[in-house]
């Protein structure tokens, strides 16, 4: 049964994502504040997380920034559908891609394409499919057939290579060597396993180090692209790449996680309703701290 009511929902969704917009917007609607107001789990950590990287605003900004964040959310998953199964014309008019000559500046090189996780990331991660063969790691679902709609929708074009994260980063490193550039997401809490505690909006949160020991070891460029939504469609961004040092130094590797950690907090800032607030930031804590999520 289950197998069968996911699948149903799965072709609803197909079929709203390429329907009428009135049809779509509706849904969206719908979909946004079920979740908002039937999943006080997620909704606790979203406001949980708010408090803590913005203890300034006040409590009624954070409450309008999660309900815009799962309106953010509800678009997102309809769209998605249309980014998996849209013909690629469709793809190039309902994502943009600027900033190519930042990633075309790294020619020649590693590169590592640093995508945080805005809400946008599947719209922006198929866009950049289209321009070149890439690698990256996945989580499986524990839905078969959600994972495996999942992957056939996220390798379309040009034959990416999909990693089980379960595989590690060796088989990462080989193709990154081989010359294909890393689409890598390296912004949520994994644990304490290769990470260092960077503060992220002030408090310490446990970030993999990944990013920074490859682009040291690999003379890899590390090029973020940001995908934004928009009104009508979405905006995926490549900003100016930078390197890390050749230096395993405890410190180094700290300065170059804090790096990145500034980067995405300034993104945030620019649009924190479109960041992936469900996720538990900050659910690995340093020793002796209390837990933050209750």
């Amino acid at each position: 049964m289950t197998h069968i009511a996911t699948w149903i929902g799965l072709w609803c969704c197909r079929w709203i994502a390429f329907g009428p917009r009135f049809l779509r917007t509706g849904v969206i609607w719908i979909l946004a504040c079920l979740a908002f107001w039937l999943s006080p789990g997620r909704r606790h950590i979203a406001m949980t997380n708010l408090r803590l990287c913005f203890p300034q605003w006040s409590e009624l900004r954070r409450h309008q920034i999660v309900k815009q964040h799962f309106e953010c959310y509800a678009r997102a998953f309809i769209e998605r559908f249309a980014v998996w199964f849209g013909s690629p014309q469709k793809i190039r008019q309902m994502v943009a891609l600027n900033g190519l000559e930042h990633l075309r500046a790294a020619e020649g090189q590693p590169v590592i394409v640093l995508a945080p996780h805005f809400l946008g990331l599947d719209a922006g991660g198929l866009r950049f499919q289209l321009e070149c063969r890439f690698v990256s790691m996945y989580s499986n679902q524990s839905n078969p057939l959600l994972n495996e709609w999942t992957l056939r929708g996220r390798t379309r074009f040009n034959d990416p290579v999909i990693v089980p994260r379960q595989q590690g980063i060796l088989t990462v490193v080989r193709w990154l060597k081989r010359g294909l550039p890393l689409y890598f997401l390296p912004d949520m809490d994994f644990g304490p396993r290769d990470a260092v505690f960077a503060s992220f909006f002030g408090l310490p949160a446990a970030t993999v180090t990944s990013v920074v020991r490859l682009s040291r070891s690999l003379n890899a460029v590390v090029v973020p692209l940001v995908t934004e939504m928009t009104a009508d469609g979405y905006v995926a961004t490549f900003y100016p790449g930078w390197q890390h040092p050749d230096d395993d130094a405890v410190e180094t590797i700290a300065q170059g996680v804090e790096k990145m950690n500034r980067f995405i907090e300034a993104r945030i800032l620019e649009r924190p309703e479109q960041y992936l607030w469900t996720h538990r930031r900050f659910k690995t804590r340093p020793p002796g701290d209390p837990p933050v999520y209750g």
